[in-house]
């Protein structure tokens, strides 16, 4: 069911995502001081590329570093990345067949704004 899902996930949303998370990692990658984020970006994409089978999970050691660079990030690209995914799990939630869908996107909101100190593990079957 997970692949399924994840195939329809990457024609309806998922591949659009993952291009924003990727346009965003290449600009902060540019910008050199901004590689951290750039690198947490590329992580995102890949998970909004296939997220089915998926979860996040927040790292033990993860502190104050972590925080400031999520409000860094917020700053950045953090909050138009979220709200992309919360127009897009609003557009997927219009039909019946996309609920689960839209339901998938929203879950991705917080590692969208803090994705720092968040681990992105396989759900054990």
């Amino acid at each position: 069911m997970r692949t399924v899902l994840n195939i329809i996930w990457l024609i309806l949303a998922g591949f659009w995502l993952f291009v924003g998370y990727m346009v965003v990692g290449v600009v902060l990658c540019i910008l050199i001081l901004t590689i951290p984020w750039g690198i947490a970006s590329f992580r995102i994409g890949i998970y909004a590329l296939w997220p089915f089978g998926y979860t996040i999970v927040a790292k033990p050691t993860a502190g104050v570093g972590s925080f400031l660079g999520n409000v860094v990030w917020v700053i950045l690209a953090g909050w138009w990345l979220a709200l992309a995914h919360i127009v897009s799990g609003a557009l997927l939630c219009l039909t019946i067949i996309g609920i689960p869908l839209g339901i998938a996107d929203f879950k991705l909101v917080p590692i969208s704004l803090m994705p720092l100190g968040k681990d992105i593990v396989p759900i054990p079957r």
